[in-house]
């Protein structure tokens, strides 16, 4: 009888903060939403699907999340959950870096060469521990045909993408697709090609071309990072979806759980700009998608 009145005390705590918890991520997933519709129509937004040629190309891009009605808006964030379930449930967050972490606490300090070398090769191991599940997860992210970028007609004043590009020794090419945020967080750029194979910092070179020529923070050594991923020649035809995860936080100059980025696409001479923002733990976040489609109707 004893345990039966603990347990029903427990649960008349328990029962409503997770009521609380859910009301509570929902408004700020509302809050979010209209965040989203106010920053679109801010700087400017594009048709649902649009369409452009370019080089003989059809360029198709997929929709963003502003552009879905209310019930479609509901039912991608419960995909976008089911995501976010699923990158616990296979363990695939850091267990060095899952407890939450005191912005007091004193920052890493920027390591030297010889300690960026070390850190590589625990990342490989990890890798190499994670790699059925973290393949698992990927087509699970994979299915998704919703971009999750707010898209921008123009880059902020401030924008310096090809300064870092430049800095770093970054390509350009027929297709080009760059990351970039302002922490010593680590992101990293993932791009889903037609043929299933994912560019992405354990597979640099794709056999359709694509190459990951940048990649940074690994270690925390730049809060101005970029990563950049390029086809010299146009790829083959087919469906491209770009996503940025979440891989490491670092407690270093104030670097928070929550980032912001800027993405940019480039199919031959057009452009792209998204923004967007990722939290420690998410699922890898689908920006955006593309389809490259050859016009047979050119002469």
């Amino acid at each position: 009888m004893e345990d039966i009145v603990i347990a029903g005390r427990i649960a008349l705590v328990v029962i409503p903060l997770l009521v609380f918890r859910y009301i509570y991520k929902r408004g700020k997933k509302k809050q979010q939403r209209l965040a989203d519709i106010a920053q679109r129509e801010k700087y400017g937004g594009f048709e649902a699907i649009e369409s452009v040629e370019r080089d003989g190309m059809i360029i198709l891009r997929s929709r963003q999340i502003p552009d879905l009605s209310e019930e479609e808006y509901s039912e991608y964030m419960e995909r976008d959950s089911h995501r976010d379930r699923n990158i616990m449930d296979l363990r695939l967050i850091l267990s060095d870096i899952i407890d939450d972490i005191d912005d007091d606490l004193p920052e890493e300090e920027i390591d030297d060469d010889e300690q960026r070398i070390m850190e590589l090769g625990v990342r490989s191991e990890w890798i190499e521990e994670n790699q059925q599940p973290l393949n698992e997860h990927s087509m699970l992210v994979a299915e998704e045909e919703i971009g999750s970028g707010i898209t921008v007609t123009e880059a902020p004043e401030d924008d310096d993408m090809d300064e870092r590009l430049i800095r770093e020794g970054g390509k350009s090419g027929a297709v080009q697709v760059t990351l970039s945020w302002d922490d010593y967080n680590d992101l990293d750029l993932h791009v889903f090609c037609p043929n299933e194979e994912r560019i992405y910092f354990n597979n640099k070179t794709s056999d359709c071309g694509g190459v990951l020529d940048v990649d940074m923070n690994v270690k925390p050594v730049s809060n101005n990072p970029v990563e950049n991923v390029v086809w010299q020649d146009f790829p083959p035809a087919g469906k491209y979806k770009v996503g940025v995860h979440f891989y490491k936080h670092f407690r270093k100059k104030r670097s928070k759980k929550t980032c912001k980025f800027r993405l940019r696409v480039v199919v031959g001479d057009d452009s792209k700009e998204f923004q967007g923002s990722i939290t420690y733990g998410q699922a890898i976040q689908m920006v955006t998608t593309f389809t490259i489609i050859p016009n047979t109707a050119k002469e």
